[in-house]
C-alpha cells in the first residue's frame, strides 16, 4: 500500500480508526484507575478526582463520597488523585487544604483518610490494584470468549514444509506433529508461531512424533523482516511450517516438482497420481506481486497429501462455482473447542501468562539490542490495529482489547518512576529501611522517569509516522 493509498483509506475510515482508539482506550483507562479507586476506598482513602483523560475537563460530576468524576480533553489516559498527594502522580503530599482561598492545615479525620498516612502494605495494594484489574479485566475477556465461541485451535502438525526454509534445513517433513519446544507442551499450531516468533534466530528444541516414532530436532528459525500493509515493519522468527487449517485452491498452484502446467485439469490429474507421496508444489505470484523487469521467486511448499482426504479432487471441475482445493493433512482444521465456565476461566489464565512472558521476552530483546527498537509501537499504531480489529467484526476487536489490557497491565509494573511499578519499588524500599524514601529522591527519580516516559512515547509515535510515510 502506498502512501497516497494509505491516506486515502485511513480518510474513508477517519471514525473507525479514530472512534476505535479512543473507545478501547477509555475502556482500557478506566478498568485501570477504577481497580486503584475501588480498593482506595476500601483501604479507607478519600479520592479527590477521577478522570479518563487529561486537560481540560469537557465534563463531570462530584459523588457523595466527594470524588470529581470526569471526562477530559485529551483522551490517551487518566488518573485517579488520592486525598492528601499534590499531583496525580503520587510524588509528593502536603498537609495543607486550600479552601475559599485560604490555606488551612488537615484535621486529624482528614489525616486518616489521605493516601499518605497509611501504611506501606496498603498503599502498595492500591497501587497494583491498577494492573491487577487490567488482567482481571481481560481474563474475563478471553474466559467470556472461550465460554460462547469456544477457543479457535488448530492442531500441532506440519500440512506442509515451505522450500527454503529452517523447517526443510532442519529436517522437518510434512505430517510431523509437533509435542514440545524447549520442554513447554504445544497444544495449538499458533503456540508454534508465538514460540517462534519471540525465538528469532534463536535454537529451539523440538520433540516430534513422526510416524508414530518419538524423534528430536534442535533448530533455529529465520529471523525475518516484517511489515503489514500500513508500513509498520518488525522482524519475526519463522520456522517455515504451514499448518492444517486450510486447504490449497488448485488455481494457485503452478508447478509439481519443477514441471509448469498451465491447464488446471492437468494439474490435478498429476496431483491424483502422486496422493500418499512427498513432492513440491510451486504457486502462481499474484498480480500484484508481478513488476516490470523483475524476476519473480516463486514459493515452493513441500507437501504429502492424504488420498482419503482428495477422493472429491477434480469431480467439480465442471461447476465454476466451487473452487477445487487440496487438502494436505488428515488432521482436523481450526475448531472451536468448548469450554465450561471454569475451563475457559483456567485457559484464559493461562493465555495472559503466555502473553506477558512473550511481552516481556521481546522487551528484554530490545534492552539486548537483539530486536530493533524501532518495533515499539504508539498510539499510530494502536489506532490502526484497533480500527482494523473493529472492521474484522467484535470479536477480534474484543480479542484486541484483552491483548492491550494485559500489555496495559505489564507495563505499568515495570519498575520505573511514574508507573505503578516504580511505586512499588520506593515502598519495596521502605519496608526493608523501616521509613519512606525521601520527597526529594522521589521527586527527582518522578522527574527523571516522566522524561523518560515522555521520550519513549515520542520516539514511538515518531516511528510510526516515520514509517507509515515512507
Amino acid at each position: 500500500m502506498n502512501f497516497y493509498d494509505l491516506v486515502q483509506m485511513l480518510g474513508q475510515n477517519i471514525w473507525i480508526y479514530g472512534g476505535s482508539l479512543v473507545v478501547v482506550l477509555s475502556i482500557l483507562v478506566f478498568v485501570h484507575e477504577w481497580g486503584h479507586y475501588i480498593v482506595a476506598r476500601m483501604c479507607g482513602v478519600r479520592v479527590e478526582q477521577f478522570s479518563i483523560g487529561f486537560g481540560k475537563e469537557i465534563y463531570g460530576f462530584t459523588d457523595k463520597a466527594g470524588t470529581r468524576w470526569k471526562i477530559s480533553m485529551i483522551p490517551l489516559g487518566g488518573f485517579v488523585q488520592m486525598f492528601g498527594d499534590t499531583d496525580p502522580a503520587s510524588a509528593s503530599h502536603s498537609e495543607e487544604i486550600k479552601e475559599d482561598g485560604k490555606v488551612r492545615e488537615m484535621s486529624e479525620a482528614e489525616k486518616k483518610v489521605a493516601f499518605y498516612t497509611k501504611p506501606v502494605w496498603k498503599r502498595a495494594l492500591i497501587v497494583v490494584a491498577g494492573p491487577a484489574v487490567n488482567y482481571i479485566f481481560a481474563i474475563l475477556l478471553l474466559a467470556g470468549l472461550y465460554f460462547y465461541n469456544g477457543q479457535p485451535v488448530s492442531p500441532p502438525t506440519a500440512a506442509g514444509v515451505m522450500v527454503g526454509s529452517s523447517a526443510e534445513q532442519y529436517g522437518f517433513k510434512p505430517h510431523d506433529f509437533i509435542i514440545s519446544i524447549d520442554g513447554k507442551v504445544i497444544d495449538d499450531f499458533s503456540d508454534i508461531r508465538r514460540e517462534m516468533m519471540v525465538a528469532l534466530d534463536q535454537e529451539k528444541h523440538f520433540v516430534v512424533k513422526r510416524d508414530g516414532k518419538i524423534i528430536e530436532i534442535d533448530a533455529k528459525p529465520k529471523r525475518v523482516p516484517m511489515e503489514d500493509r500500513f508500513g509498520f515493519k518488525s522482524e519475526s522468527g519463522v520456522l517455515g511450517l504451514v499448518s492444517a487449517d486450510n486447504g490449497i485452491l488448485i488455481e494457485r498452484i503452478g508447478s509439481i516438482d519443477g514441471v509448469t502446467y498451465e491447464r488446471q485439469e492437468d494439474i490435478i490429474a498429476e496431483l491424483k497420481k502422486r496422493m500418499d507421496t512427498t513432492f513440491t508444489i510451486g504457486f502462481k505470484p499474484h498480480k500484484k506481486e508481478i513488476k516490470d523487469g523483475e524476476d519473480v521467486k516463486i514459493q515452493e511448499l513441500i507437501i504429502k497429501p492424504v488420498g482419503e482426504k482428495n477422493i472429491e479432487l477434480g469431480k467439480m471441475l465442471g461447476d465454476v462455482s466451487n473452487k477445487e482445493v487440496l487438502y494436505l493433512s488428515d488432521m482436523p482444521q481450526k475448531q472451536f473447542k468448548p469450554h465450561t465456565m471454569m475451563s475457559a476461566v483456567q485457559t484464559a489464565i493461562i493465555e495472559s501468562y503466555v502473553m506477558t512472558i512473550s511481552s516481556l521476552e521481546a522487551l528484554w530483546q530490545m534492552v539486548v539490542g537483539v530486536r530493533s527498537a524501532t518495533e515499539l509501537g504508539g498510539i499510530v499504531r494502536i489506532g490502526a490495529i484497533a480500527g482494523d480489529m473493529a472492521i474484522k467484526g467484535l470479536v477480534p476487536f474484543i480479542l484486541l482489547a484483552a491483548l492491550l489490557s494485559i500489555n496495559l497491565g505489564f507495563i505499568n509494573l515495570l519498575p520505573i518512576p511514574m508507573l505503578d511499578g516504580g511505586h512499588l519499588m520506593f515502598y519495596a524500599i521502605e519496608s526493608i529501611i523501616g521509613r519512606p524514601v525521601s520527597e526529594q529522591v522521589q521527586e527527582y527519580a518522578f522527574r527523571a522517569g516522566f522524561v523518560f516516559l515522555i521520550g519513549i512515547m515520542a520516539f514511538a509515535n515518531l516511528n510510526d509516522i516515520y514509517q507509515l510515510i515512507t
